[in-house]
């Protein structure tokens, strides 16, 4: 396998990411969606949130992508624009292996570059201790937990949030 490169984002890695993050929508708690979007949906979502100045990244290895990471805004009201929330899934195949290691730092200094002072992380599931320490490792402190505001999988799930100064 090539050694895995971060880089934008692009219009054909649009079913991938679709199928990576499908995978966390059918099996997983880290999102709160039941239905997984499909391609054509998640490429208007990364149209929408590049349109905004902000960074949509991949690590990939080869044509294969590995992962990914993008900030949204956190909020549709004006006085939230200087706040992003972040997102990072990667490929169940490759968990564990240090991508989420690789692209914070690239996706960090996008939105410091693109005028943010605040980075969000809104992280599905109190039990998602590896996203939990992953942003930990990176800065982010613990500001609250929503107890019980999410219902999936037949069970009341928290929201964790944690933010970083940019």
């Amino acid at each position: 396998m090539a050694e895995p490169v971060i880089r934008p984002a692009a219009t054909p890695d649009a079913p991938q990411i679709a199928a990576i993050y499908a995978h966390y929508v059918r099996h997983g708690t880290a999102t709160f969606e039941i239905d997984p979007p499909d391609a054509g949906e998640i490429e208007s979502r990364r149209c929408e949130i590049v349109r905004q100045g902000l960074p949509y990244l991949v690590v990939a290895s080869g044509d294969r992508i590995l992962g990914y990471a993008y900030a949204a805004p956190y909020r549709p009201r004006p006085a939230y624009r200087f706040t992003v929330e972040d997102s990072i899934y990667i490929d169940p195949a490759e968990a564990g292996r240090g991508l989420g290691k690789l692209l914070m730092p690239p996706l960090i200094r996008a939105c410091e570059e693109a005028g943010r002072r605040q980075l969000i992380a809104v992280i599905g599931d109190s039990a998602n201790l590896a996203s939990v320490r992953l942003h930990e490792r990176f800065g982010f402190r613990h500001t609250g937990v929503f107890y019980g505001v999410g219902f999936k999988f037949g069970r009341w799930l928290d929201t964790v949030l944690m933010q970083r100064e940019l």
